[in-house]
């Protein structure tokens, strides 16, 4: 093998280790042994640039030179390879003016060969030196040139990891601290805010149990509202903590039976109060994804269309799926209340509602947890509707490529 390839060889697996560092020591400590391999130099450094200085950041040498220091840009032969912008190849240290002999002569050297890394705008260079006179011939200086080109990438590919690492450090802090105010802001809903609804409920109780038989219908009919709508609010706390909940909990992934559950779905509403629509249940892929969560996100849709549909003569609700690409849609359309599209975009949000609670009651976030649900399983959801003919909630999930 000629020293031209292994040169080359050397290069390529050079490039390969470099392309593992994460960090700028990693980096030097790779360049500075390989430079002194590549020519068969008796010592070779790496230096940085340093404001108006160099920093001679490390060496592998047969005896040593100038690790640790730093020198003006001016007053030594790696500052003039980073000022001009080019290399510097000097068969005779002691016949060159722009070396500083005194620097020199503690050490072996007696020839060198210096590279800038970066041709345009050098941040540093890489110098091979040699014990004995010897004038750098066109492949050793072409081979360094080469190692100092790599090394500027491997620089730059270790600064822009460097600085994904900080935002994803600092990303991470920010998320953490998030998640501690959400844990208290969930603390305190789930603690300070039942206190006074459980008063409420409890001497609303007490009232009517007490003196009952001594109010006019109007007077119950006050402490009525009063205990239905402290039930009511302790149902949207229930819920807004389901929906913090959600942000939190991560997902147990599993192959699921899709028509299994939508009938378990169906039995249990079922049970809670009787169903009076028909309904049709069409072929159901399975879906991969967290059982617990998309059982959630079928009992919200199922019983918003329960819901909506329970004031319709004869109500009908349609459950089905088809293929989009590699996705699956699975679809729950009713011929209920429907709604406009031109408030569409209302559908998902927190605590909104198409609907007023006296003619469908509901807390506005069943939706927003069933599409918070489907986008953590990496999918989308959307309604349409049209006013007292009907709806139809979609949701699509991804299908794993094994799958596909």
């Amino acid at each position: 093998m000629t020293s031209s390839s292994r040169g080359t060889e050397l290069l390529v697996k050079t490039v390969q280790d470099l392309s593992l560092a994460r960090d700028l020591d990693s980096v030097i400590r790779i360049v500075r042994s390989v430079a002194r391999k590549l020519t068969g130099a008796d010592g070779a450094t790496f230096v940085l640039r340093d404001g108006n200085n160099v920093y001679y950041a490390d060496e592998d040498a047969i005896s040593p030179l100038w690790k640790g220091s730093r020198f003006s840009m001016k007053s030594c032969i790696s500052g003039w390879v980073i000022l001009n912008r080019t290399a510097a190849l000097i068969e005779d240290i002691y016949a060159d003016d722009r070396i500083p002999v005194d620097a020199y002569k503690p050490t072996f050297v007696k020839s060198l060969a210096m590279v800038p890394i970066r041709s345009l705008s050098p941040i540093g260079a890489i110098g091979n030196y040699w014990s004995y006179l010897h004038k750098p011939n066109e492949e050793e200086v072409m081979l360094l040139q080469s190692l100092a080109d790599i090394t500027a990438v491997s620089m730059e590919n270790v600064n822009v990891y460097m600085e994904l690492e900080q935002r994803v450090k600092d990303r991470t802090a920010q998320l953490e601290s998030a998640n501690r105010e959400l844990e208290a802001f969930s603390y305190s809903i789930s603690h300070d805010l039942r206190a006074p609804l459980r008063a409420l409920i409890g001497y609303s109780d007490i009232l009517e149990d007490e003196y009952g038989n001594r109010m006019d219908d109007d007077g119950k009919k006050i402490i009525s509202v009063i205990r239905q709508n402290a039930l009511r609010m302790n149902t949207l706390i229930d819920d807004l903590l389901e929906f913090s909940r959600l942000g939190r909990q991560a997902l147990q992934s599993t192959c699921n039976d899709m028509e299994s559950i939508v009938k378990d779905v169906l039995r249990e509403l079922s049970e809670a109060v009787p169903l009076t629509a028909a309904v049709r249940i069409n072929p159901l892929p399975n879906a991969f994804g967290d059982q617990a969560l998309l059982r959630q996100v079928w009992t919200n849709l199922i019983s918003n269309a329960v819901k909506y549909s329970s004031k319709t003569e004869k109500p009908v609700i349609d459950i089905g799926s088809y293929n989009s690409g590699n996705k699956v849609v699975y679809y729950v359309r009713d011929n209920g209340a429907g709604f406009s599209m031109e408030y569409a975009d209302k559908l998902f949000g927190v605590f909104q509602r198409l609907h007023k609670n006296s003619e469908f009651e509901g807390t506005g976030v069943g939706l927003s947890i069933a599409q918070r649900i489907v986008h953590k399983h990496g999918g989308n959801i959307w309604g349409e509707g049209k006013v007292n003919e009907g709806a139809t909630f979609s949701f699509e999930l991804p299908v794993p490529a094994k799958y596909l």
